[in-house]
């Protein structure tokens, strides 16, 4: 039975505002009446500043999102909302579910349920919840594939393990070979509902696609933090060192220079996931396999794959020559994308010893390969250095 509007919006103020609330939306519109935007979601978030109450409004090409805080400011930004014509808002808390719409002859039809308990999954049915939700409205305006959308969602993950919990201050970050910029916008995006002051450069050599990323800034309202430039790796210009770099499945050699470049600012944090290894496997192919190994290399197809092998391995060992902790850590399930690894680096300084200079050139000099990351690092030789304390 139809409601009276006002008494059924006083009733959805109260549970936006009240402890449990899970999520609200509002959307649709009523009878000759447009709201401003096409769509709002509420939902509680904890930042680094305390708890803040999470809204998300779109006009229906690009979402906008800010954080408000529970002292007189959500009231505020509650009653704005409840004062656009939606035509349905659904609202979840802990205890109940509310859907209410909007007649054409402005009574409000009101259906209320007890909130259902949610069955534990069983163990092997257990998913991870998303940094990201999927159905974020960032992926409205960016696109991105749903195999695209889990690689993005692994990445930040590694991210958040990467990153301390009680890092504060500006954040420069780059994103190097950004192509179509998805993890550059979900970096973003993600860093700054930490409460994180983030400024993002995505770095492409095509043109075109700066001018689409810098458009989808544009669209998202980000110009102002996100900007794109158009170059190599090698050379683009950046402004100061970044504090992290990112680098999602740039090229054979380009995330050598992706980390060289790293290693040279001396970011503190580096994350790459490498593509292909064309520069390594090229070298095995065109000389004779250092016995006893022969067996290794013989089926192309174990070729190829010990070459991946050998450039990460050898890739991850020059970055704890330079300073860095490093690992390299499987981000995501193989069935999403064969490119899986991602290489995990935080800068220590610590002086590697003669040992591990030792260690990397046995590996090399009895491989007789000669890494493309070594060339751009300008690799000392063996035993240059002596310190005691050791990057891993």
């Amino acid at each position: 039975m139809p409601e009276p509007l006002h008494a059924a919006l006083a009733e959805v103020r109260a549970l936006l505002l009240a402890p449990g609330l899970s999520r609200a939306v509002g959307a649709g519109h009523r009878r000759g009446l447009r709201p401003t935007v096409h769509r709002a979601e509420l939902r509680p978030v904890t930042l680094k500043s305390g708890p803040r109450l999470q809204i998300t409004t779109s006009d229906g090409s690009r979402p906008h999102t800010r954080n408000v805080g529970w002292d007189g400011e959500a009231d505020a930004a509650v009653d704005a909302l409840l004062a656009e014509p939606f035509g349905n808002w659904h609202v979840e808390t802990a205890e109940t579910t509310l859907q209410l719409r909007v007649t054409k002859s402005g009574a409000a039809q009101v259906h209320r349920a007890a909130a259902q308990p949610v069955a534990e999954p069983a163990a092997h049915d257990r998913t991870k919840a998303h940094l990201l939700d999927p159905g974020d409205p960032i992926f409205t305006v960016i696109g991105a594939s749903a195999a695209k959308r889990r690689q993005v969602d692994a990445f930040l993950r590694a991210l958040a393990a990467t990153l301390p919990d009680d890092l504060a201050g500006p954040l420069h970050v780059v994103d190097l070979g950004c192509g179509n910029a998805y993890l550059t916008f979900a970096a973003y995006h993600w860093l700054t509902q930490r409460g994180l002051d983030v400024h993002l450069i995505g770095v492409d050599v095509r043109e075109d696609q700066r001018q689409r990323n810098t458009e989808l800034a544009r669209r998202l309202g980000w110009t102002d933090r996100v900007r794109f430039v158009a170059g190599t790796i090698a050379d683009a210009p950046v402004g100061s060192a970044p504090d992290l770099v990112l680098a999602l499945h740039a090229c054979d050699t380009a995330t050598d220079e992706a980390l060289a470049r790293a290693v040279r600012w001396g970011s503190r944090w580096v994350l790459a996931a490498p593509c292909c290894h064309h520069d390594i496997a090229a070298q095995l192919r065109s000389q004779p396999t250092p016995p006893p190994y022969e067996l290794l290399t013989r089926q192309g197809i174990l070729r190829e794959r010990f070459a991946d092998v050998l450039t990460d391995a050898v890739r991850a060992g020059l970055l704890r020559l330079h300073g860095y902790r490093a690992e390299v850590v499987e981000f995501v399930d193989s069935r999403h994308t064969p490119r899986n690894l991602l290489i995990r680096a935080r800068r220590t300084g610590a002086i590697p010893t003669g040992e591990r200079w030792t260690e990397y050139r046995t590996l090399v000099d009895g491989w007789r390969v000669t890494p493309r990351l070594a060339m751009l690092l300008d690799e000392p030789p063996a035993g240059t250095s002596t310190g005691a304390a050791v990057a891993d």
